[in-house]
C-alpha cells in the first residue's frame, strides 16, 4: 500500500507537470455518456416504432413524442450550456451577451424546429440504402441493421450543431457512431441527399468534403486532404463529389480542389488526386492472373 501512496503523490504532480491534459480546474465539459443517451433519444424520436419494446399507437403519439422532445431539450440544453461556457471561457465563442444558458436554450430550440426536415433528407437516404442494396429485404432491415444509415443520421445531427458553430458536441457526436461503425465522417462535411454507404467499414470522409445528391459509396473509401499546415486548417481541404456518382471500395479522392464530376464512377483501390470530368469512368487495369498447380 505504501507504493500506492507513493504513484497517488506522483499522479498528482503530474497533473501540475503535465497541464495539458489536466482539466481539474476548468469549465465543466459535456459528458460523453449525456451525449450517447441524447443520441439514442434522438434516434427513437427520428425513427419512432423501431427502438421501443412497446409500439406507441396513434393516439398516445403526440403525448409520447411531447415527453421525448422535452426530455430531449433539457439534457441537450444542460450539455450544450457547458459547451458553449467552456469556449466562451477559452475565448473561442462569445454568446453575445445573452449568457450561456439562454443561448444554449435557442439553439436547442431551433433545433426541434429543423428535426421535420432532418427526417425528411434520412427517409431519402433510408430509400436509397433500400434502393441501392440489392440484399436489402426490407425498409424496416435497413433502419435497424445498417451502419452506414445508423452514422449517416447521427451526421445530421452533428452537423446542425457544427453549422451553429457549437463546441465538441459536434466531434462527440460523430466520435460515438465511428466507434460504433466505423464509419469516420467529420462533422463539418456537406452531404446531400440521398446517400447511400454499403458496408461502411473504413469510411473517411472529411471536414471540408462537400458531396451531391444521390452518391453511393463502398467501403474504405477515403475522402481526404492532402498534406496542409495547421495554418491552412480553414481552407478547402478535401474533394467535391458532385451529384450521381459511385464510389467503390478501397478508392482514395484528395484534395480540395479535385472535383468528381456528376455521374462519374470510381473504381475500387484508384488514387485519385486531380479532377475527373462528368460521366467519367475510373478504374485501375487489372493485371494478368497466373493460375497454376500447388508444388
Amino acid at each position: 500500500m505504501e507504493r500506492l501512496s507513493e504513484s497517488v503523490s506522483a499522479l498528482v504532480s503530474s497533473y501540475e507537470d503535465f497541464g495539458l491534459i489536466n482539466h481539474c480546474n476548468g469549465p465543466n465539459l459535456p459528458s460523453r455518456e449525456s451525449i450517447e443517451d441524447i443520441l439514442a433519444d434522438l434516434d427513437a424520436i427520428i425513427f419512432p416504432g423501431f427502438r421501443e419494446s412497446e409500439l406507441p399507437d396513434q393516439e398516445s403519439l403526440q403525448l409520447t413524442t411531447a415527453e421525448r422532445v422535452f426530455r430531449t431539450a433539457r439534457k441537450l440544453s444542460n450539455e450544450i450550456e457547458k459547451s458553449l461556457s467552456f469556449s466562451c471561457r477559452t475565448n473561442h465563442f462569445s454568446c453575445e451577451g445573452i449568457g450561456c444558458r439562454t443561448m444554449a436554450e435557442m439553439i436547442v430550440e431551433d433545433f426541434f424546429t429543423q428535426l421535420p426536415e432532418i427526417r425528411r433528407v434520412l427517409s431519402l437516404d433510408v430509400a436509397a440504402a433500400y434502393r441501392g442494396d440489392p440484399a436489402a429485404k426490407s425498409i424496416e432491415e435497413v433502419i435497424v441493421a445498417y451502419p452506414g444509415l445508423q452514422a449517416i443520421a447521427v451526421h445530421r445531427l452533428a452537423h446542425y450543431f457544427w453549422v451553429r458553430e457549437v463546441p465538441l458536441i459536434p466531434r462527440m457526436m460523430s466520435e460515438i457512431i465511428h466507434g460504433r461503425t466505423g464509419i469516420d465522417i467529420h462533422p463539418g462535411a456537406t452531404i446531400g441527399e440521398s446517400f447511400f454507404i454499403d458496408h461502411g467499414t473504413g469510411v473517411v470522409i472529411g471536414e471540408t468534403t462537400v458531396i451531391g445528391k444521390n452518391v453511393k459509396i463502398y467501403q474504405g473509401v477515403t475522402l481526404g486532404a492532402l498534406s496542409v499546415k495547421k495554418d491552412e486548417a480553414d481552407t478547402k481541404r478535401h474533394p467535391t463529389i458532385e451529384d450521381d456518382v459511385t464510389i467503390y471500395s478501397g478508392a482514395t479522392i484528395l484534395g480540395g480542389k479535385t472535383v468528381i464530376g456528376r455521374g462519374s464512377v470510381i473504381g475500387g483501390n484508384v488514387w485519385v488526386t486531380e479532377s475527373v470530368p462528368p460521366d467519367t469512368l475510373v478504374y485501375v487495369k487489372t493485371g494478368e492472373h497466373i493460375l497454376r498447380p500447388k508444388q
